[in-house]
């Protein structure tokens, strides 16, 4: 097979993020890896379109990238999409944990984490170090993580504000892997407002459903 580069920094960056047909019939031994890896991403180019695989200890995404392709493909289909939580629906106690924290700060704004760790499986509130709070701005650290621990949720607060996502965190989000929430107008009664989106390849991806037991939050 021909060399699909001979510049070496392009054959690593290509090494990294494979890009692999599917078959029309058979299982694809390369792809089927990709799945089952602990972390990595890569491409299936199908009939049915680009799908990009991406995984983590905590994740498993299928995402589309495009449309059918129009061309005839002696290609098999990439397969439906999913977004599975390899490592289990977070805890409610956690939330409630970060929402009593939000609503003691008012009306700063304030952050939270949410750490798994893969070997035990156990999840961990992680608050991190503020740097700034008003209740229009926040500056705040994300953690430096022991090994065997993932960060898996980003969340802050808007404080009596409603929820959305800024432009500074689209930047802060870009290029990063993880669950990211916001949760305005905790100053009222009801349940506060929530936005909510999952990071990943660079995208914004709508979240199927909440990512904690028993919650319809982030749905």
């Amino acid at each position: 097979m021909a060399m699909l580069t001979d510049n070496p920094t392009a054959a690593a960056l290509l090494d990294a993020v494979p890009c692999y047909p599917v078959p029309l019939h058979g299982r694809s031994p390369a792809i089927d890896a990709l799945r089952a890896a602990r972390g990595g991403h890569g491409l299936a180019i199908g009939k049915d379109g680009v799908m990009l695989i991406l995984r983590r200890p905590w994740l498993a995404l299928d995402v589309p990238l495009t449309p059918r392709i129009a061309a005839h493909l002696p290609y098999g289909n990439a397969g439906a999409p999913k977004a599975d939580l390899r490592c289990g629906l977070i805890p409610r106690e956690h939330l409630d944990q970060i929402l009593d924290h939000f609503r003691a700060a008012l009306p700063n704004e304030d952050a939270a984490f949410i750490l798994w760790n893969e070997v035990t499986c156990e999840f961990a509130v992680h608050l991190p170090v503020i740097d700034e709070a008003s209740p229009s701005r926040l500056v705040y650290r994300a953690p430096v993580l022991d090994p065997d621990w993932h960060l898996v949720c980003d969340i802050h607060s808007h404080g009596a504000g409603r929820a959305f996502f800024s432009a500074t965190d689209d930047v802060d989000d870009a290029h990063t892997t993880k669950i990211s929430l916001v949760f305005g107008n905790l100053d009222r009664p009801e349940a506060p407002t929530t936005a909510s989106r999952l990071c990943a390849g660079g995208m914004f991806l709508p979240l199927p459903r909440s990512p904690f037991s028993g919650d319809d939050h982030a749905a």
